[in-house]
């Protein structure tokens, strides 16, 4: 290494020029021993040079198990009903699904109280990751009435999302939802969906979606990876105008 900056930020550069081009989120950074190896430093500079990465919010450290790309962040306002696929095609990310399970199921009491179903309904269930880049963002749980829900498990549910169906294709226009926003922990189902150890912090969000008539037509769980995500509103003051902002 032959630049006069510190043999640390020299590290630290050489790093960051790989990210992206031949690391990737999620991918593993090499091990200590490597980077020495590899650039003919002292352990304490690559640890330094690492360290400023990950203070930097590009790498994550995983104790146990080494250094890894970060993931891609995003910031969610909630002012508007917007589904996965209108979030990330803001941010210009392309998007997919993986399908894990349709099937028709007894209703819960959560599901009929979200879907104002009776006792005994039947529902589809939807259970998909919802991908960014290629990589996991999101593990959706979906409860739609039965019959809608048999039109919707009959189409592409990997690259077309549900709200875009609803209203396109099944003539179910969307108007409005109620959401309940908590932290969480990633259960080993969540966990093993978003690629995250089980146990790692997350959002966890109840969505249940209405259109016209007040109709509830979509109830929806969805677990986002807590290191993805930054959500944000605006609330305005009880009595003051807006218009003095």
């Amino acid at each position: 290494m032959t630049s006069d900056a510190p043999l640390y930020a020299q590290v630290e550069t050489a790093l960051l020029a790989r990210l992206g081009v031949d690391l990737h989120p999620g991918d593993r950074l090499p091990t200590e021993d490597e980077l020495i190896s590899e650039f003919g430093v002292s352990r304490i500079t690559v640890r330094r040079a690492v360290q400023n990465l990950t203070a930097r919010n590009l790498v994550v450290t995983r104790r146990g198990r080494g250094s890894f790309v970060a993931m891609p962040t995003f910031t969610q306002p909630l002012t508007a009903l917007t589904g996965f696929v209108e979030d990330m095609d803001a941010h210009g990310l392309h998007t997919h699904a993986r399908v894990l399970r349709i099937e028709e199921v007894t209703a819960s009491s959560e599901v009929r109280a979200a879907l104002d179903l009776p006792l005994g309904a039947m529902v589809t269930y939807i259970e998909r990751v919802r991908l960014a880049a290629g990589h996991p963002v999101s593990f959706d749980r979906t409860y739609l009435p039965l019959e809608l829900g048999r039109l919707i498990a009959q189409d592409d549910l990997e690259n077309e999302p549900i709200f875009m169906l609803l209203e396109a294709r099944h003539g179910t226009p969307l108007v409005e939802a109620t959401y309940a926003l908590q932290a969480s922990t990633a259960d080993a189902a969540v966990a093993d969906a978003l690629a995250v150890a089980e146990g790692s912090a997350i959002f966890r969000i109840e969505r249940t979606s209405f259109t016209t008539g007040q109709k509830a037509v979509d109830y929806e769980v969805l677990h986002y990876r807590g290191d993805s995500i930054t959500f944000t509103t605006r609330l305005p003051r009880p009595g003051a105008d807006v218009g003095d902002r």
